[in-house]
């Protein structure tokens, strides 16, 4: 096997024409809502939501709520094991690109934002799934999300990567419905007021293994905190407006997918305990079907055993063995 892992980049917009490709995970964010009778529909509804968001947040010199607009480009990351030009559909984030009517220029945003990826599938619907199966007490299986963890690193110490993006990724998440969050005194102008856990979730500790730390703020009118996961430092590398593109680009898909938290209609207060049992809460114009994506997520985790971990399962384990950062 080659030495080092290859990764190829393709890039395709996501506007209200969108459809996913094949290799597209279908439970991603995008992809779903480019799905059924009202794709259209629910994309241009999302993409206004999204451009409607960052004129509220971006107020200053916007008089109108009208001075930019949101552009969005779906990366997407193919691996090739073996060198051999055989790949496998890894991740899919999102790209931000800020169109400034006033100033009559575009800029780019965050990469990250959005974050999928076949192997995370296969991790948490089938790998922890079957461990856990039959026992009284839930535990991770040895080296949980190590391999995941160092393939995205390699990605992002790549050839391909560097060439193509200036800056680390930002991904935006829901915090977690199991933990509960605390208000600090510490506020952001554009991230808003920050929030504290005492202890992190498995999503956390599984980005933690991708080399993300993790903080939670909620932004101003906003009604809970998200999860941001970054390499760098999330408040000195990046600008207002770059972080302002991916509040309103991953708190619009929240809304969508997680309203009981993030379209309640009453804000989090000092401690906060989200929950997907809440009632209190607003619907979107948008249609989703969230039991359909959580039955998929299992298919496109026993997709990628198939298709990526038992056939290169003894290539993967000598590159991961010989992993060095």
């Amino acid at each position: 096997m080659s030495k080092e892992l290859t990764f190829a980049i393709k890039r395709i917009a996501f506007d209200e024409h969108y459809r996913p490709s094949d290799s597209s995970r279908i439970t991603t964010n995008f992809a779903n809502l480019a799905r059924g009778e009202r794709r259209q529909e629910n994309l241009r509804n999302a993409l206004r939501m999204i451009d409607n968001r960052f004129n509220a947040l971006a107020h200053w010199d916007n008089p109108n709520a009208d001075r930019y607009s949101v552009v969005l480009e779906i990366i997407s990351v193919d691996i090739d094991v073996q060198g051999n030009g055989e790949t496998f559909p890894t991740i899919e984030i999102l790209k931000t690109n800020i169109i400034d009517r006033k100033a009559g220029r575009r800029t780019e945003g965050i990469v990250g934002n959005n974050f999928s990826s076949y192997v995370r599938d296969y991790d948490f619907s089938v790998l922890l799934s079957e461990h856990n199966k039959g026992k009284q007490e839930f535990s991770l299986p040895e080296n949980y999300g190590d391999l995941h963890g160092k393939i995205f690193k390699s990605f992002l110490g790549s050839d391909a990567y560097k060439e193509s993006f200036k800056k680390p990724p930002v991904i935006c998440l829901s915090v977690s419905s199991s933990k509960t969050y605390y208000r600090t005194e510490n506020q952001h102008p554009v991230l808003g007021v920050e929030y504290r856990n005492d202890e992190y979730s498995l999503t956390d500790e599984y980005f933690a293994k991708m080399g993300l730390r993790v903080r939670y703020f909620m932004p101003p009118g906003s009604v809970a905190p998200l999860a941001f996961y970054f390499a760098g430092d999330l408040l000195e590398d990046y600008s207002n407006l770059e972080l302002v593109s991916t509040i309103s680009t991953m708190e619009t898909f929240q809304k969508i997918y997680r309203p009981e938290i993030y379209n309640a209609n009453s804000a989090a207060g000092k401690i906060f305990r989200p929950s997907l049992k809440h009632t209190d809460y607003s619907l979107t114009q948008v249609q989703y079907d969230r039991e359909e994506r959580n039955q998929l997520a299992l298919k496109q985790g026993k997709f990628t055993e198939e298709r990526f971990i038992k056939p290169y399962k003894r290539i993967l384990d000598q590159w991961a063995a010989n992993y060095a950062v």
